[in-house]
């Protein structure tokens, strides 16, 4: 039997079916028992197979095609047209394997830091990893809407289960604002359906449109993936949410969930209804730049470490979006695919980087038990190799050459300038807000006076903290000095992507 037939019905069940049975075997109450260490052997051993199983995507990828590959169809609900359909592209299966590749480091993560269920704290992940490798595959608008939805259960559980002391109000204003928003997602799908007669993202993609229609439809779309990224002004949740958050979930949240949001404007948005894209592409562009540079600001006030870093995410995806609607203002289609293919590489890029940034705010957060960046200083005194780790995340996340953060960026900022140079100039101050922020919090963290009497004590990290650490590491330093690979797996797609939206749908009707 051919595995790579049903490799995405795998990588989506897989992990499912592991989490569904961690939690019909439990951990028996007892965090030290033998069935509790089992269960996290089980949740790692699922995870790695996973992501094993998901190599295969980047190994058999035929890089000389923009078709849909590994596709599975089959019907679903017949009566509606609704089907299992399943396939990737250039653009998700970087997405996928970026979610197989984070999830058993999440795992390790969270091997003895988690002390209360911890078998249905890794079941969480588990069915989490299922639901978003759906999410990135389906290509029915129904199946991509369930498993869209699907996933707020799982994180909505491990932030109000395993979060901090206002983990209530940060899980439902998580979930009001990402589940509202994604109402009117549906509502653009049951339209688009009445005008084709199925779910089919390519139908949707082939059916002319009237520009009021689009507008209409645009909006629909925006209001779920603003909210996903997220987008200025809607960006008020994710601070929250990753304050409160366990390690391992700000991790998902900042690495795997953000995504989406980008994901959905480049499968849905862009090519469905190009010229309600382009009409509202000046105030993308806008809310982007807003973005990048008003929050790189508010980034610069905060205390908290988690906050921090979840705002250098709400800036750093400013650029994803920047460079996916820069397309219009470009002069010539190198610009366009250049931004495109920028937004994609960040996307990527900010996935290695801002997870890797969460898990050593969780290092600290396990040993001294708070995230304040007063309370500590001269970390590098007894935790030199922790240090070490951490300047490297903290100067990718500043786009320093030679780490995976300056790739995208710098591929954005090129296409700001063929567009505009204002565009531009705005897009490049992350540079400097990005080293602001970012050194500022190193020098207080890792340099400087003690602040605290607990970092005298502290010891230097455990071999499974620097194994995960390590790997990201590696990661991180490989898209940095060699991204070929992964900008020859999207530039195929991307060229048919940007093919599809410079076709008006106007002009059919």
């Amino acid at each position: 039997m051919d595995l790579t037939q049903n490799i995405l019905s795998l990588l989506i069940w897989l992990p499912i079916g592991g989490g569904a049975a961690l939690l019909f075997v439990g951990d028996g109450g007892d965090v030290l028992s033998g069935r509790a260490r089992q269960m996290r052997w089980m949740a790692l051993a699922v995870s790695v197979l996973t992501f094993f199983i998901s190599v295969p995507l980047y190994t058999g990828f035929d890089t000389s095609t923009a078709a849909m590959q590994f596709v599975e169809r089959t019907s679903w609900i017949g009566a509606l047209s609704v089907e299992y359909y399943l396939g990737v592209d250039g653009i998700s299966a970087p997405l996928i394997l970026l979610t197989t590749f984070i999830t058993p480091l999440v795992i390790i993560a969270g091997w003895d830091s988690i002390k209360s269920r911890p078998a249905q704290y890794f079941a969480a992940f588990l069915i989490l990893e299922g639901l978003m490798v759906g999410v990135f595959s389906a290509l029915d608008g129904i199946l991509f809407y369930v498993l869209w939805e699907a996933m707020l259960v799982p994180m909505f559980l491990i932030i109000g289960i395993w979060g901090g002391e206002r983990r209530i109000y940060a899980t439902i204003k998580f979930f009001l604002y990402t589940f509202l928003g994604s109402v009117l997602m549906l509502v653009a799908f049951v339209y688009l359906y009445n005008k084709t007669g199925d779910f089919n993202f390519f139908s949707f993609r082939d059916v002319n449109l009237s520009l009021r229609e689009q507008q209409l439809i645009f909006i629909a779309f925006l209001l779920a993936f603003a909210v996903k990224v997220p987008m200025w002004p809607v960006h008020t949740w994710l601070p929250d949410a990753h304050v409160e958050a366990p390690t391992g979930g700000s991790v998902i949240l900042a690495a795997i969930m953000l995504k989406m949001g980008g994901y959905g404007f480049v499968r849905l948005s862009l090519p469905i209804v190009p010229d309600g894209s382009e009409y509202f592409a000046g105030m993308m562009i806008g809310l982007s730049l807003i973005a990048v540079v008003y929050i790189g600001f508010v980034a610069l006030m905060q205390k908290d470490m988690k906050k921090l870093i979840a705002y250098s995410s709400i800036a750093h995806m400013g650029f994803v979006t920047l460079g996916f609607f820069l397309l219009w203002s470009t002069a010539g289609g190198s610009g366009a695919e250049l931004g495109m293919t920028g937004g994609m590489v960040q996307m990527i890029s900010h996935g290695l980087i801002s997870g890797a940034m969460f898990l050593c705010v969780g290092v600290l957060y396990d040993r001294v038990h708070s995230r304040q960046i007063a309370d500590y200083g001269g970390v590098a005194n007894t935790m030199p190799k922790f240090a070490a780790f951490m300047v490297l995340f903290s100067m990718a996340n500043a786009g320093l050459p030679g780490t995976s953060g300056f790739v995208g960026e710098f591929m954005v900022i090129i296409a700001s300038f063929r567009a505009n140079f204002w565009f531009a100039f705005l897009a490049a101050s992350t540079l400097i807000l990005g080293a602001a922020y970012t050194l500022w919090m190193v020098k207080r963290v890792i340099y400087g006076e003690v602040a605290n009497k607990h970092v005298a004590d502290l010891v230097d990290l455990q071999r499974r903290e620097f194994v995960v650490l390590g790997i990201l590491a590696i990661a991180v330093l490989l898209v940095g000095l060699w991204p070929a690979p992964l900008v020859d797996m999207m530039s195929v797609t991307v060229r048919e992507l940007l093919f599809q939206v410079g076709q008006s749908k106007l002009a059919g009707l």
